[in-house]
């Protein structure tokens, strides 16, 4: 099953068209590390946007989705000696900020299993539906975020970069650290799970 949630209102166009028509991330990733200011800047301008929506989709929450982001960049920054191939910088960046959603996800499992988790998710699926969404629609959506919020970290975050996203596979696997046989496993365990808890709910 697919969900398609309404992206995040891009930035400005022109902005976004004069990074991609400018240097390459290798180039930008080759001045950064010369000590480069701008080039660090178009490489955070380049590639934000990509990387908020993939944790805020994933997490649910805006606040914690933009701690990821911002300590996704720290840390990209600060480690971008150690990558190995500059023209993969899309999906370095992509694969640390999954991993430090998967960190948020695992520990909030902890906090509700100890009853301190009181937090509210402010960006489910169901609240990304448009207002003309049918009730029936909405209340299938709902369901399925009940369901995501049970799913082990790696499943959740596949299936939501694969379901909701739209990454490929391969992509997919590449943020998740793992082996496309691996993702492809996750996201039908957690097909299975919604897919059975949809069932029930008929």
């Amino acid at each position: 099953m697919g969900v398609r949630a309404s992206p995040i209102p891009e930035a400005p166009t022109e902005r976004v068209v004069a990074l991609d028509s400018g240097p390459s991330d290798e180039e930008l990733v080759a001045r950064a590390l010369d000590g480069d200011a701008w080039a660090e800047e178009a490489l955070y301008r380049r590639h934000v946007r990509r990387v908020t929506d993939a944790a805020i989709r994933v997490l649910g929450r805006s606040g914690e989705a933009e701690d990821v982001v911002q300590e996704t960049f720290l840390t990209v920054f600060s480690r971008l000696d150690t990558l190995r191939d500059a023209a993969l910088f899309d999906r370095w960046l992509l694969r640390i900020a999954m991993n430090r959603v998967r960190g948020r996800l695992r520990k909030r499992k902890v906090l509700r299993a100890l009853g301190l988790d009181r937090t509210v998710d402010d960006v489910t699926l169901e609240r990304f539906a448009a207002i003309a969404t049918p009730p029936d629609v909405r209340a299938e959506l709902a369901r399925i975020d009940a369901v995501l919020s049970r799913l082990a970290p790696s499943h959740r975050v596949a299936w939501v970069l694969h379901e909701v996203e739209g990454f490929s596979l391969p992509e997919t696997a590449s943020a998740c650290d793992c082996s496309l046989a691996t993702v492809k496993r996750w996201i039908q365990r957690a097909k299975s799970q919604i897919d059975e808890h949809l069932g029930e709910a008929r």
